[in-house]
């Protein structure tokens, strides 16, 4: 009969049976299965395609860590001046024009 706990009544579990000729069956196809060679060859494959997998994590962060910091130390301070020539040209031009002095075209 079926234990209460709490409140909540469970129906009692009642469990397949199998004979004893059946269950020899099911366990040397299980074991036959299981020791197959397609079986070995599927878990090795699993298992180095793991190992690969980890590895090409592992190498991709590291190569993610270097162009972030590379692009951080060298590229961005690039940026910034690049940005402040650019404004300091703009506040040059601004004031010639009010000034009334003719632009000074600059060729790069």
């Amino acid at each position: 009969m079926a234990s209460r706990r709490g409140g909540v009544s469970l129906p009692e579990r009642r469990e397949r049976r199998i004979n004893k000729s059946q269950q020899g069956v099911l366990s040397k196809v299980s074991a036959t299965f299981s020791q197959s060679p397609i079986v070995y060859q599927g878990k090795r494959v699993a298992s180095d395609a793991a190992f690969v997998t980890k590895k090409l994590l592992k190498s991709t962060g590291k190569a993610a860590w270097i162009a972030g910091t590379t692009f951080l130390i060298l590229v961005v301070p690039l940026i910034i001046e690049m940005d402040r020539e650019q404004q300091l040209n703009d506040l040059e031009l601004q004031q010639a024009s009010l000034l009334g002095t003719p632009p000074v075209v600059s060729h790069k």
